[in-house]
């Protein structure tokens, strides 16, 4: 099969979707491997590297889109790549269709099928391809909240530990999945007094048993939610709905009662966000005020650590890209629950039901798409 890894375009995205190693393996099973030229720079894997594993470097961007009956990236494609859109191409990628109409809409115009890393889901709710991105954000979080709590980045200027004799930082963590999880564990790290809020109380039993008394856990509801972030000098928002659209648990009303110089972070950006406020952000300019307080909304945030990320989503993806040049995709998807689950458009039709309910669009059954 011919697999194509182009240039990622995205304001300040670095990543790449496939590192040398996985080329090389690619390339020793027999399939051809383009790569454009960069597209490894920003991740500290160089040309050469790629070259030596196999791979064919390509410069120009049109011609790497146009070689591939599978392309690999990292975020889904922006306005500028819909020209490469064709009905015989497999998308392997980040997609967040929920939360983008006008992608979805080119998509299925352009009858591309395309399977997104976040919805390929497991027989028990797990999200493979999801998890090890949802480890660097939820690791990058209370980073850039302790960052942006400064002073001089516009936060009340607060140190997150604190020192001997003052109070250390107030830190509320929504959603205990691995992104929260993630977030509490290095909040906790750096001294914080943090409280992480789950509806699922089985998760909350884990959590309070893997962390031994070092956060603390709390049922998620309205009114104790509420008490928690006015109070909170930083919030991390990082509630996921596999597919759909992230409910907003913060309101407006809630930050403005929040002291002046509170940070929020929301990890859930991609899917249209927790907070009332949100809207994206970029690494080059990475936050915004509301009612005193910093909003920090960056989208791509572990393209921020490339070359920790990039290795981390090559050792995800490696396997169902395995199957998939292997057995096809269809062939691949029917073998395979976790990985038909992350089908989201085919044949011009959406067959994930949370994109589906996100746009009003109809349902097409994945099964026909698999027949």
């Amino acid at each position: 099969m011919r697999i194509s890894v182009p240039t990622e375009i995205k304001n300040n995205e670095y990543r790449v979707a496939l590192t040398p190693a996985g080329v090389h393996d690619l390339v020793a099973a027999g399939h051809e491997v383009f790569v454009q030229r960069g597209a490894g720079t920003g991740s500290s894997m160089p040309d050469d590297e790629y070259a030596a594993a196999g791979g064919t470097l390509l410069d120009d961007a049109a011609e790497v889109w146009a070689r591939a009956e599978l392309l690999l990236k990292v975020k889904e494609p922006i306005e500028s790549e819909y020209v490469h859109f064709r009905s015989d191409l497999v998308l392997f990628t980040y997609l967040h269709l929920a939360a983008d109409r006008p992608l979805t809409d080119r998509l299925i115009a352009d009858g591309v099928t395309a399977i997104a890393y976040e919805t390929v889901q497991l027989a028990g709710g797990g999200l493979p391809l999801l998890a090890p991105m949802s480890e660097v954000a939820g690791r990058l979080a209370p980073t850039v909240g302790a960052a942006t709590l400064m002073r001089s980045a516009g936060g009340l200027g607060l140190l997150m530990s604190g020192v001997p004799g003052t109070r250390p930082a107030r830190v509320t963590v929504i959603g205990g999945g691995v992104a929260g999880a993630n977030a509490a564990m290095i909040a906790a790290g750096l001294g914080s007094d943090v409280t992480i809020f789950d509806t699922n109380i089985q998760r909350l039993r884990f959590l309070d048993d893997h962390f031994q008394g070092r956060i603390k856990t709390a049922a998620s509801n309205p009114l104790d939610l509420d008490r928690a972030v006015v109070d909170s000098d930083l919030v991390v928002g990082s509630v996921l709905i596999p597919g759909a659209k992230a409910p907003k648990l913060v309101t407006n009303d809630m930050v403005a009662r929040m002291r002046p110089g509170s940070v929020l972070v929301d990890i859930a950006v991609d899917q249209g966000g927790c907070f009332e406020d949100t809207r994206p952000t970029t690494h080059a300019d990475p936050t915004f005020p509301v009612h005193g307080s910093v909003f920090y909304c960056v989208a791509n945030m572990p393209g921020a650590v490339p070359n920790t990320s990039t290795s981390a989503l090559t050792n995800a993806t490696l396997p169902y890209i395995r199957q998939i040049v292997r057995h096809g995709w269809a062939g691949a998807l029917r073998a395979d629950p976790a990985l038909a689950a992350g089908l989201n458009t085919v044949g011009g039709a959406v067959v994930n039901a949370g994109v589906a309910a996100a746009h009003g669009i109809p349902l097409a059954p994945l099964d026909a798409a698999l027949a």
